[in-house]
């Protein structure tokens, strides 16, 4: 895990070199260990200049350093990530004459770029990575980023070429003035919590979408792309049943856990106490000869707290285990470093315990394994359900849009003040907004309409300024209309959510602070796997009928390989999430910072003031719950006060 910045110019170019310099210098974080440059003479075309951040894993020696050249002299390449293929790939390298320097995985990317071609390179490579690649003969430059979007890269075009970069905050020291805010960014975050790739919050830079590969040669910039979702969706499901498969998925998950687990550092597990987290630390545990370390992060607020379920899996699998149980105050002093460590506005309130795990981590190991992409492959998340139960409700009910259309016209708020007449034991909290969102569902045309209805956290849009009309999800929708309602909101999160949120998330905090977070449940095998698996296989049903009641469960597989390590009483509970007390925080401790934020007369440039000032009052007051919309409204203004 690396971070590297770059130019690649058509023309003679002479950069001030306290610039360059300053670009690798605002990604140390992302590599304490060694940094290195290269740089083509002054007056050749192209003018090319990489920088590098390094966090040595693997191969710690000066063979592992980059920029690194092929034994050929042909490419210059940077790379942040690391790949688990080199076993298969550097035997057939050395089969072809290839005499390796090292042993990193740098050197056995670039010297099978050399002989086998990009493309041939890309299908063979198992891991994550994000790649600026330049060819001496060709004069281009290609920049590639891993299939899902686990590790970040930034682009622009500068001068008579473009830049690029690890983070946002590389590029800033190239240019004169802050960039403007991209106004369809800053609409989709208002409505998502995270800006949606290919944007940024800054006009005229982009993220580079996962699984492809963009090359600039003689002033043309092209993007291709080499993997798909969109190709694993259509793939022939298996046949059988789940316990057919079960040994098969075994041995593929201790394949991809072990894989991970190369290093000539030692490795730890973050570990929740979650299904996807206790899998991962079991499959870690199981092919160690010592006790592997874990790390787990205690709240104080029970409702919050998964530790001692964490830390009676740690002990039934016999690991290291460490914990750090954090106050308040320790948590909240994470919100002003949000801004900084994301570049751009960022919403989603688990990276604050996301950043202290990953600090306790980071005291003890430079890298650790996560369970991140078991929600997305296995159906883990509550919304899969309740939709799924909802849109099967609707198709039974004649007339669901007329009455969806009635109770999503009643005021919450009355709603509420009903509620409260009712005896304790039949009070729901937010009732009045459920009730609402029920409403809003029940009338929505279609399954995309019903989805973006459920994630967004503004649906009338003209609370917003500018509109934004959001074509990613509709062309996802589009793209196979074969897949049932579950695998259509799979489709999309793992192309949205989980690169741009998710994966985002885990990469700047962990980095933040030199730790690398490797991912095994989203090895391409594993993703392929998952997606040949029927719906079916993914889900139990219990109780009700009719589709009305239903009570599901998923992640079926990876619950029944878990079940080979850790007793099921052991997991088998309700999904808690990773959160914080942003809802009593905003009635307390944070009041002051929040007004501050809220009643500043800039937002009146981004959203109606009227309404934001009227939903902070009734989440003030405790009538309902405003906690999301309220605090990706305070993430934009932080960040805009940077």
């Amino acid at each position: 895990m690396c971070g590297f910045a770059g130019l690649f110019l058509r023309s003679p170019f002479s950069i001030n070199q306290n610039v360059f310099q300053c670009m690798v210098d605002s990604i140390t974080h992302r590599g304490l260990d060694d940094v290195g440059f290269y740089q083509t003479p002054s007056g050749v075309m192209p003018s090319v200049f990489l920088g590098f951040r390094r966090l040595a894993l693997v191969d710690l020696t000066h063979t592992g350093a980059q920029p690194m050249t092929s034994s050929c002299g042909r490419y210059v390449m940077v790379y942040n990530g690391e790949t688990y293929s080199n076993d298969e790939l550097r035997p057939l390298l050395e089969s072809k004459g290839i005499i390796f320097r090292g042993h990193s995985d740098t050197e056995v990317i670039l010297e099978a770029i050399a002989v086998l071609g990009l493309e041939a390179t890309l299908q063979h490579l198992n891991g994550m990575f994000a790649i600026a690649l330049y060819d001496k003969r060709e004069q281009s430059m290609t920049l590639i980023r891993d299939r899902v979007g686990v590790k970040p890269l930034y682009w622009m075009n500068y001068q008579s070429g473009i830049a690029f970069a690890s983070e946002l905050k590389a590029l800033m020291p190239l240019l004169d003035t802050r960039p403007a805010m991209n106004q369809k960014a800053t609409t989709a975050f208002l409505r998502y919590g995270y800006v949606p790739a290919p944007l940024t919050i800054y006009d005229g830079i982009f993220k580079l979408m996962p699984g492809t590969f963009l090359t600039v040669k003689d002033g043309t910039i092209t993007h291709k792309k080499y993997w798909s979702m969109d190709d694993v969706s259509r793939q022939r499901k298996l046949t059988g049943s789940l316990n057919d498969h079960v040994d098969e998925l075994h041995e593929l998950l201790r394949d991809s856990v072990y894989r991970c687990m190369h290093a000539d550092v030692p490795i730890g597990s973050l570990l929740s106490g979650g299904i996807d987290s206790s899998l991962v630390t079991a499959l870690m545990q199981s092919q160690s000869t010592q006790p592997i370390a874990t790390f787990t992060i205690g709240f104080h607020e029970k409702h919050f707290n998964e530790a001692e379920e964490a830390k009676k899996i740690a002990a039934h699998l016999g690991t290291d285990h460490h914990e750090l149980y954090v106050t308040t105050k320790e948590t909240q002093d994470v919100i002003p470093l949000l801004g900084a460590m994301y570049d751009e506005p960022f919403a989603d309130p688990s990276a604050i315990p996301t950043f202290l795990v990953s600090k306790l981590a980071g005291s003890k190991r430079k890298a650790v394994l996560s369970g991140d992409g078991g929600d997305e492959l296995f159906a883990g998340y509550k919304r899969y359900f309740i939709l799924h139960q909802l849109w099967n409700a609707k198709k039974r009910l004649p007339l669901s849009g007329c009455f969806g259309s009635l109770i999503a016209s009643l005021s919450p708020r009355l709603m509420d003040r009903l509620v409260k007449i009712m005896p304790p034991s039949f009070r729901v909290q937010n009732f009045g907004q459920r009730v609402n969102t029920l409403g809003r569902l029940l009338k929505s045309d279609s399954i995309q309409e019903c989805y973006q209805s459920f994630v967004g956290l503004w649906n009338d849009q003209s609370r917003l300024r500018p509109m934004y009309e959001d074509k990613r999800l509709e062309t996802y929708f589009a793209s196979n209309p074969n897949l049932d309602v579950m695998e259509q909101m799979q489709f999309i999160d793992t192309n949205t959510y989980l690169p741009d949120d998710i994966l985002t998330k885990v990469d700047r905090a962990s980095m933040r602070v030199s730790l690398e977070g490797r991912v095994p449940l989203l090895d391409h095998r594993l993703i392929e796997m998952a997606w040949r698996m029927p719906t079916k296989w993914k889900i139990a049903k219990s109780g009700g009928s009719r589709g009305f009641g239903e009570r599901i469960q998923g992640k079926l597989p990876l619950r029944a390989v878990l079940e080979k390590y850790i007793p099921k009483e052991m997991f088998d509970r309700p999904k808690m999430g990773f959160g914080v007390p942003l809802h009593d925080w905003l009635r307390g401790d944070l009041v002051e910072w929040a007004e501050d934020l809220l009643f500043d007369p800039s937002l009146a440039d981004i959203c109606d003031t009227d309404v934001i000032h009227h939903i902070w009052r009734l989440h003030k007051s405790g009538a309902v719950n405003e906690q999301a919309r309220l605090w990706a409204i305070l993430m934009l203004q932080s960040w805009r006060r940077l």
